[in-house]
């Protein structure tokens, strides 16, 4: 066998291995890394099909197992990542008549604690100027340099901290019913608030930004995946409006996300409208949607986008939605199925 047919097989035995690898439902990080780069997967393996069919077309048994497994690999993964393309459905309907005092904007970012480019950051969210303004991965020297905010943003809620999982949110709109939590790990805070949009109509809002399952922060998911699915039952059981948001330290495709989908009710305003990409911003080639905003199905989306790094490895995101109680009879939240109940029900029991 020739060494390029030989090395078109081992690379294609090996994508498959690892797209396949998620499916076993280890919360070790070697299992839960592979979810993340899902398109790259995709389109490196739709290469590889290609190029092994204009230059090998099967004629072996074993030649043609190859290219039907390859193949089915290349279906699977479109299917996973269909949703988030702008031809499938919307989850989170458009917004068709502008109310002002029902809606809210939020800047949600990810800073990178070592990076310096404060000014820069801060000029660009005074002239944003969003109702709600959430970074992460800020200690207490951004604490600091954002301090100008307060002045238009009199509302705040600080937890700088030195680990870079320190929090800071800055708000224009009243909060009320604040809380700090530290849900999992004693060093790892979440946000936690309701706010008071001018309509007088309470939201309750949720900030998060769990460790990753990956060498170095966690090896595992489990810490994540917890206070991820604990939040999700406090939206389930709220009697207002919820919004979810932050860097979640998860893809939007995984099966962690799926289940705080299912078991939450809240919606992904991303799916029928594009991928997101906010990390690495670094390199344009291994990008995934780390950065995440979800919804009850009483909103509606006036509008989404990824905006501008400054500096960050993180690029943030900005949105702008709406409160409109009639929108949940026009939407559905995702199934609950037994199946998720019993899987978040373990995965909320598991040590860590």
């Amino acid at each position: 066998m020739e060494s390029s047919k030989l090395g078109l097989l081992i690379s294609g035995y090996a994508l498959i291995t690892i797209s396949l690898l998620p499916l076993i439902r280890n919360d070790y990080w070697i299992f839960r890394v592979f979810e993340y780069p899902r398109l790259q997967k995709l389109i490196i393996n739709s290469i590889l099909l290609l190029i092994f069919l204009s230059l090998y077309p099967p004629k072996s048994t074993y030649d043609f197992i190859f290219a039907t497994i390859l193949s089915l690999n290349t279906i699977y993964l479109a299917w996973q990542v269909f949703p988030f393309t702008v031809i499938a459905r919307k989850q989170l309907i458009n917004t068709k008549k502008v109310v002002p005092e029902r809606s809210i904007s939020l800047f949600i970012g990810n800073i990178y604690q070592y990076n310096r480019n404060a000014d820069k950051y801060l000029r660009y969210l005074q002239e944003l100027n969003p109702d709600i303004i959430m970074v992460v991965e800020t200690d207490n020297w951004w604490a600091k340099q954002l301090k100008p905010l307060k002045s238009s943003h009199p509302y705040t809620i600080e937890v700088p901290l030195e680990n870079t999982y320190g929090m800071l949110l800055y708000s224009r709109l009243e909060l009320k019913d604040t809380h700090v939590k530290f849900l999992v790990e004693q060093d790892i805070p979440s946000l936690h608030t309701k706010i008071k949009l001018p309509s007088g109509d309470l939201i309750q809002f949720h900030g998060l930004h769990p460790t990753p399952p990956v060498p170095g922060e966690n090896p595992r998911s489990t810490e994540r995946d917890k206070e991820i699915l604990m939040v999700a039952k406090d939206a389930k059981a709220s009697k207002i409006p919820v919004i979810v948001a932050g860097d979640l330290n998860d893809v939007a495709w995984s099966y962690t996300t799926e289940l705080f989908s299912k078991i939450s009710g809240l919606l992904d305003p991303r799916k029928g409208r594009g991928f997101f990409n906010t990390f690495h911003a670094g390199y344009p080639i291994l990008r995934f949607p780390l950065d995440h905003v979800f919804c009850s199905v009483d909103f509606t989306l006036l509008g989404i986008k990824r905006l501008p790094t400054f500096g960050s490895d993180h690029f943030p995101m900005y949105i702008k939605l709406q409160y409109d109680p009639q929108a949940e009879k026009k939407q559905d939240e995702p199934e609950l199925t037994e199946e998720a109940l019993e899987t978040a029900e373990e995965k909320l029991h598991a040590a860590t």
